[in-house]
Formats: C-alpha cells, structure tokens, sequence
C-alpha cells in the first residue's frame, strides 16, 4: 500500500513550489520575448533587403558599375537582423529551467518531491519586454532602411553627390534599430529576486 501513496505525493508535491511570484508559465515568457526579437528585427532586415534590392536591380540595369557602391543599404538592413539575434541569445540563455532535487540549487527540497523553481516572474516580464523592445525597433529600422535604399539608389544613380546623404540618411535609421538593443540588453539585464524556498 505503499506505492499509492508514495505515487500521489510525487504528483502534487511539485505544484506546491510553483506560487505567484514563480509560476510554472514563467519560461514561456521569457522564451516569447527572445522569440519576438528574433522574428521581428528578421522581419525588419527582409524588408529592408527586398525593397533596397529592388532599387539596385532596377538601377543597375542601366548602371551596372553603380551596382557594388549601392548594396549599402543590404548589409545595414542585415545588421539590423544581427541586432535580433544579439538579443535572442541573450534572452534565451537566460531563461532558466526547473532545478531539479539534489542539485545546490534546491538543497531544501525534500528528495522525491519534484523540482524547484528559480525562473521569477519579474524576470519573464523584463525578458518579454527586451524582446518586443528590440525586435519591433528593428522592424522599424529595417522598414526605414529599405525604402530610404530603394529611393536612394535610384536617386544615386542619377545624380551621384546625393550618394553622402543617403549613407546619412541610412545611418540614422539604422540607429533606431540600435537604441532598441541598447535598451533591450539594459531590460534584459535587470537583477530578478530569487524564488523563494519551499
């Protein structure tokens, strides 16, 4: 008559360590957020590329020693998806599991009685944040980036001094998509209160 009981304890023991500030839908959270910064800064770049590669296929029908000096707005579209990925890596490495019993981690869970949570829901919310913080300020930026390109380097390829202005004109939408990574690395980075022990 052992087996029942000892069976029936292992299954509700591990719902009493998950409570409100450490709930078991913490880590969905959190991996939502790295999710959001990868998906939407990917959307951003694609954007920017296509409608910037456009312009430059169309431009360099006429003008095909123009075409290298034009892919410009390509590769600061692409760094824009670089920005998601710093993101999401980070944000995902820091989504933390479950500890399970015997670890240090819970020395003070009793053996057999499930896992001990160290995922707050603070941090969830702050990884959720930095996610949609950098990934739609990249989709933002790439969005700028390529019709900012498209129009340039058609712009460029008839009149070459408005070449400076469009690199400027570049930077600075590019620079949208870093203040979301900047914010998102500081969100991301804020210091979670531990859950607490059973």
């Amino acid at each position: 008559g052992e087996s029942p009981n000892h069976s029936s304890s292992v299954m509700s023991a591990p719902l009493e360590y998950f409570g409100a500030a450490c709930p078991a839908s913490a880590p969905f959270f959190g991996y939502i957020g790295a999710a959001a910064a990868l998906i939407f800064a990917n959307l951003g770049a694609a954007y920017g590329t296509a409608k910037s590669g456009v312009g430059i296929c169309s431009m360099g029908v006429m003008h095909p020693e123009m075409v290298m000096k034009s892919i410009i707005p390509v590769v600061m579209a692409g760094v824009v998806g670089i920005y998601g990925l710093i993101i999401a890596v980070i944000v995902g490495s820091k989504v933390s599991a479950a500890a399970p019993t015997g670890s240090p981690a819970s020395a003070t869970v009793p053996a057999g009685t499930g896992n001990q949570p160290n995922y707050p829901l603070f941090a969830a919310f702050s990884h959720l944040a930095a996610g949609l913080t950098g990934g739609l300020s990249g989709l933002a930026a790439g969005m700028a980036i390529g019709i900012v390109g498209d129009a340039g380097v058609r712009a460029t390829a008839q009149q070459p001094r408005l070449f400076v202005g469009m690199i400027l004109i570049l930077i600075f939408a590019e620079a949208l998509g870093l203040y979301g990574l900047i914010v998102a690395l500081i969100m991301s980075s804020s210091s979670a209160t531990a859950c607490p022990k059973p």
